[in-house]
């Protein structure tokens, strides 16, 4: 660990894991008891104060107990990151295909992972990134309406309903169909810019509205709405278990976010943005972007199926939680996964 002799990360480890198993604060003479560490009480009561004067340890109390800091618990999580890279890059093999399974498969991983680990569980279902336009089709529904129906090449669909100020022939449908697909078809979603929707707009005349309907629809696909994003949970009850989460008011609100999911949404889209090669992020304490989970630790792993779809799983629990057991759990679930869609690698 930086910044910190081999002792010092020995003790500091030995802390965070005793008192993540215990909830209680630690002494020196519980950390005197680890048979590796081979020092007396006293050179660990000045270490214990030496990682206090830095900040990665504290005093809650008057008592000579000492907890982790959000500081220490970013520390040991770092390293753990580090320790486990090889075996959480295979998380990105999750799920392949069997798209039609996706429902039954993401439930049963957030029920997997909150029973593994004792923790709440989420998983955002897989969002479509670098899409391309397979074809555009415009159809009649009635005199005054038009219904687009937009397809992409991972075969998503988008239908959007066109309300006419006046009735439009056959002829004119058609030609709406040839201009928008003559210059959209291959096109990857995101090199849609104004300036081409200006022209498309322009080249359809009178009926630019429809064009721009159509374009909407287009934009929507690759447009992730929190409304929209379907998540979902397990073990929010286990919240209950941790003495520090388990206030009245703190577990309301916690159930709260995990039952109307908008902040999770949140949580999701901010992972999927800054996520680093490995695809994990982990948030402790106040470096969490939801208020109501100031008292929580997050992690967050990144799972892709391929062709551009990707998702989020994460773990919630008390910043104590036992981090290495929610690495191994994800990494566990590949294998979990391959057995729910037949994927046998």
């Amino acid at each position: 660990m930086e910044q910190l002799d081999e002792r010092k990360t020995k003790i500091l480890k030995a802390i965070i894991r005793t008192y993540m198993e215990t909830g209680e604060p630690v002494g020196s003479r519980t950390i005197s008891k680890y048979t590796d560490l081979n020092v007396s009480s006293a050179t660990i009561r000045n270490e214990m104060s030496d990682l206090t004067e830095m900040g990665y340890i504290v005093q809650p109390h008057t008592s000579a107990g000492r907890i982790p800091s959000d500081k220490g618990y970013r520390l040991y999580v770092d390293e753990l990151m580090k320790e486990k890279e090889a075996e959480i890059a295979e998380i990105r093999d999750l799920m392949i295909e069997k798209t039609d399974q996706m429902d039954k498969v993401l439930k049963k991983v957030a029920k997997v992972l909150a029973s593994n680990t004792n923790y709440a569980a989420m998983v955002s279902v897989p969002q479509y990134s670098g899409s391309r336009i397979k074809f555009i089709q415009l159809s009649r529904v009635n005199p005054d309406q038009l219904v687009a129906v937009v397809v992409s090449d991972h075969n998503v669909v988008r239908n959007q309903i066109i309300q006419l100020e006046e009735e439009m022939d056959d002829q004119t449908i058609l030609k709406l169909n040839l201009l928008l697909n003559t210059n959209l078809n291959g096109l990857p979603i995101q090199d849609i810019n104004l300036g081409m929707i200006a022209r498309l707009k322009e080249q359809a005349g009178m009926h630019s509205a429809v064009v721009a309907t159509v374009l909407d629809a287009v934009a929507g696909m690759i447009q992730v709405d929190e409304e929209d994003m379907e998540i979902y949970t397990s073990g929010a009850t286990n919240i209950f278990k941790y003495p520090e989460l388990a206030d009245t008011a703190k577990a309301s609100e916690l159930i709260s976010t995990f039952e109307e999911k908008k902040e999770l949404a949140d949580l999701v889209k901010e992972h999927m943005a800054g996520t680093d090669e490995t695809g994990i992020s982990v948030y402790i304490g106040d470096e969490m972007p939801i208020r109501t989970m100031k008292d929580c630790s997050v992690v967050t792993a990144t799972y892709e199926l391929g062709q551009g779809m990707h998702g989020t799983i994460g773990i919630i629990g008390p910043k104590r939680m036992d981090y290495e057991n929610v690495v191994d759990s994800l990494k566990a679930l590949k294998d979990q996964l391959d057995q729910l869609v037949g994927n046998k690698s």
